[in-house]
């Protein structure tokens, strides 16, 4: 046999396993550097202070409503005769109140402020009105 097909496949096969090896290393500094933050992270959970008080007034009597924020679903049903409140506490730094009418399907947004506050959600001549007032 030939001895210089022989050195030319060791040379091939050298070079293939250094390039393998190349790879490799390359794929572990990549995935290193993507996880090396994701614990630090996860270590300390974002809160944030303020909480929203939502009030649906009686005006929506036997009206079937939906009261998102952000998108976080926390009211859907039909409304009695009397009126809905209930508190959430902030959990975004931005957060819009939407409030979806099921007949209709219509939506009303709301950019909340980022302290908390009391709102208050009215229907008055079939719109929806939403009223902020900081809280004290």
């Amino acid at each position: 046999m030939n001895n210089k097909s022989i050195n030319s496949n060791k040379q091939f096969m050298i070079g293939n396993g250094i390039l393998a090896f190349g790879v490799f290393f390359i794929v572990c500094l990549f995935l290193y550097l993507g996880f090396r933050n994701q614990s630090k992270s996860n270590d300390k959970e974002k809160t944030f202070a303020g909480i929203y008080t939502v009030e649906i007034a009686d005006s929506f009597t036997g009206d079937s409503l939906s009261v998102y924020i952000n998108d976080s679903l926390l009211f859907n049903s039909s409304i009695g005769s009397t009126a809905i409140k209930f508190q959430v506490k902030r959990f975004a730094e931005e957060s819009t109140l939407m409030i979806v009418d099921n007949h209709t399907d219509e939506i009303t947004p709301f950019n909340l402020n980022p302290e908390g506050s009391q709102i208050a959600v009215e229907k008055k001549n079939g719109k929806i009105f939403i009223q902020e007032t900081a809280n004290d």
